[in-house]
């Protein structure tokens, strides 16, 4: 979804393959909150239109809220109703929150949680605290010591006595899914590794190096992400380039299997062994 990241995030888009706006009536620009908007377009390649990149620029926000407006929109208001939309990639969370909807219907508040970002941990406890005594009381250790986790539960409590707009999933009515799964560790773990080995081929390197030379840095959220976090600190000196590889394929091995371990829980996904 992010413009300018497009190697290590596997986007498969030729070079100068030319990107069309959504047009048709339509503008082109889409309104995720009251400062922030999305690009909304798609690619044309080999007969199929490829919606959804290039959504927002580097330094935004986007969380599964946002996306799940986005592709509503865009199945609502730019597919064929006689065509079938495939959803591809992404994390489970995003797919989970299309197809499901949000289990607490709060939007994200992106100025309050620039706010918060500034706090640190025993400030948002203590922030958390004042809101709501119960709260702290029933995290565990790890969710009482991630800041991220602590600004969704202030958020959400901020949010609570205002009306929020609730995103239907009408766009689909599934209740049935296969799942395929690796039948061996071994492999998942060379299907990883052969996939960064590809995109390191096709320029994953030299993509961070133009990323920092337009300004982009570790701290913006789209490359706050597995492949980047690892090439940048790589480019400052810090690791070596093989360290760099080696760290790289094992963040990736790690959140496959947290992937797969949070999609076990839902129970519509019949799995298979592949």
């Amino acid at each position: 979804m992010y413009k300018y990241l497009d190697v290590i995030t596997g986007k498969d888009i030729p070079k100068n393959t030319q990107f069309y706006p959504l047009g048709d009536g339509f503008t082109s620009e889409f309104a995720l909150d009251s400062y922030r908007k999305a690009t909304v377009g798609y690619y044309f390649l080999d007969g199929v239109k490829i919606w959804a990149y290039d959504l927002v620029d580097p330094k935004e926000h986007f969380s599964s809220y946002d996306y799940t407006a986005v592709v509503n929109f865009i199945i609502n208001n730019a597919i064929d109703k006689n065509s079938i939309p495939i959803v591809v990639g992404g994390s489970y969370l995003y797919l989970k929150h299309l197809l499901y909807g949000f289990d607490v219907n709060v939007s994200p508040n992106w100025k309050l949680r620039k706010q918060l970002e500034r706090k640190s941990i025993k400030q948002l406890q203590n922030e958390l605290n004042k809101l709501d005594v119960r709260i702290p009381k029933q995290l565990n250790e790890s969710d009482r010591s991630n800041p991220r986790r602590l600004i969704r539960k202030i958020e959400i409590i901020l949010n609570q006595s205002k009306k929020s707009n609730q995103i239907k999933h009408s766009a689909f009515n599934i209740s049935e899914f296969t799942g395929f799964h690796f039948a061996s560790r071994e492999k998942l773990e060379n299907t990883i590794r052969k996939r960064v080995e590809l995109r390191l081929e096709h320029g994953a390197i030299e993509e961070v190096q133009s990323l920092r030379k337009k300004g982009y840095s570790k701290h913006d959220p789209g490359l706050q992400t597995i492949g980047y976090q690892q090439i940048i600190a790589f480019l400052e000196g810090n690791i070596s380039k093989s360290e760099a590889i080696d760290q790289w394929i094992t963040a990736e091995i790690q959140y496959a299997k947290r992937q797969y371990v949070f999609m076990k829980k839902d129970k519509n996904i019949n799995w298979k062994d592949v």
